[in-house]
């Protein structure tokens, strides 16, 4: 088993796709993005967006789990997740993601607990969108989110709704971490 989750992502990605008979480009294609940016993805050689894996999990009718953990969910009534518990992927080391129910089936939801780390200010903001909406709710720290072109700082309590096919990135603000709560749908 390798112990690099984005290594793991990569090999699982590669599978589903040769499990489904697809080519390259059929799935860079499906999910509206390049085949360059695909292919590194599969060869972990690059940052594999969250928002891109559930676009691959959702057009391929499977649990956005089994792409980030390889594991399909169980449970379907409930499911639990305890402070600082929740199955988590490093897909950077600047940028986390914390699972809260990566137990429950057939969710209509993907909730995380995002930490970003600091970076410096020359190192740009990574955009991505994929199809869906999405809410950011602060908990730690102040982010800077980028939206379709204009910047907005977020600080705790604060919350931002937001169309995810528009272009979007975030950044910690001040030096410190940021936490926040993501609702991907």
């Amino acid at each position: 088993m390798c112990d690099d989750p984005i290594q793991s992502i990569a090999t699982r990605l590669r599978g589903l796709r040769e499990v489904l008979e697809l080519s390259e480009e059929e799935v860079a294609e499906s999910c509206h993005i390049s085949l360059e940016e695909y292919r590194a993805m599969e060869r972990a050689e690059s940052d594999i967006s969250v928002n891109v894996l559930q676009s691959i999990a959702r057009r391929y009718d499977i649990s956005l789990d089994v792409l980030m953990f390889g594991e399909e969910p169980k449970m379907s009534a409930y499911f639990i997740t305890r402070a600082d518990k929740g199955v988590s992927v490093e897909r950077q080391k600047a940028y986390k993601y914390e699972a809260l129910a990566s137990g429950f089936r057939d969710r209509r939801i993907d909730p995380f607990i995002v930490t970003v780390e600091p970076t410096s200010d020359d190192v740009p903001m990574h955009l991505n969108s994929h199809s869906g909406q999405e809410m950011n709710y602060v908990l730690e720290g102040r982010l800077l989110i980028g939206l379709n072109g204009k910047e907005i700082v977020l600080n705790v309590g604060d919350s931002l709704y937001f169309d995810s096919s528009l272009p979007h990135g975030m950044k910690a603000l001040d030096g410190k971490k940021v936490r926040f709560l993501a609702i991907i749908m």
